[in-house]
């Protein structure tokens, strides 16, 4: 099966998924009594924040599967290849050149484009269960607004710095390029396939300062963000503005 598609392509699917789940709640919502949604928590993350360890904590806490490098996992359990195949794409923006190279020696039907669209069957399929964290890969713009609370995790470079040099015991020099270049790649991502800013606040129900907080303080935060989402839940359903594109 060749999954190669357009941009405008992608994007079309990419809204029909989107129409298809809200479709289904709201069908099944005039035929019964609506249950509790089911909410599912997104985390974006600057690198060195900890994004990760405070999903988990999150997760723990309220006994929710959390999934970060388990989607690399599941999408290559999918496509009958070693999850090592998709780490080279994972929140990563590649140039044509280099794209054209890595397919050309890579498994055939297995590339950048094929991994992104898969991607997004994987978090809507999560969606429509909820009770999951869900960590990077722009789940934050794929995910249902409406159940979703789409959290950022942010701290002062000074900070992120330290904190990757002390997790990897690197250099400065080295940790201040492992932040940037990975911030870089992972911006990249986003902007690619949605067109906005990562770092736009706009973006989010929520941002953290994990300079300011520790990961159970962090965590504490969202849970009651969590909270406050459930007790308030948004009344009508607005499909989220989805603008993804295939790479170029």
């Amino acid at each position: 099966m060749n999954y190669m598609t357009s941009p405008e392509h992608l994007t079309e699917a990419l809204a029909r998924a989107n129409q298809h789940w809200l479709q289904r709640h709201g069908d099944k919502a005039a035929s019964e009594e609506r249950a509790p949604a089911a909410f599912a928590i997104a985390f974006s993350r600057e690198t060195g924040t900890y994004g990760a360890a405070i999903a988990r904590e999150v997760g723990n806490r309220l006994g929710w599967p959390v999934y970060d490098r388990e989607l690399l996992q599941r999408i290559a359990d999918d496509l009958g290849v070693h999850r090592t195949l998709l780490e080279s794409v994972d929140e990563k923006q590649r140039d044509w050149l280099s794209e054209c190279v890595w397919g050309f020696f890579a498994t055939p039907d297995v590339n950048e484009t094929v991994y992104f669209r898969r991607l997004v069957e994987t978090l809507l399929s999560l969606a429509v269960h909820g009770n999951c964290v869900i960590v990077g890969r722009g789940a934050t713009n794929i995910m249902p607004r409406d159940t979703t609370l789409r959290v950022r995790v942010v701290a002062p470079l000074e900070h992120r710095i330290e904190s990757v040099q002390r997790e990897h015991k690197i250099s400065v020099q080295d940790a201040t390029a492992r932040v940037e270049n990975t911030d870089q790649e992972r911006n990249r991502f986003i902007r690619s396939h949605f067109q906005i800013d990562a770092s736009d606040a706009a973006n989010y129900d929520l941002v953290v300062n994990a300079a300011c907080f520790s990961t159970v303080e962090c965590a504490d935060i969202v849970i009651a963000a969590l909270e406050r989402l459930r007790s308030h839940p948004i009344s009508t359903v607005t499909p989220r503005a989805l603008h993804a594109a295939a790479p170029v």
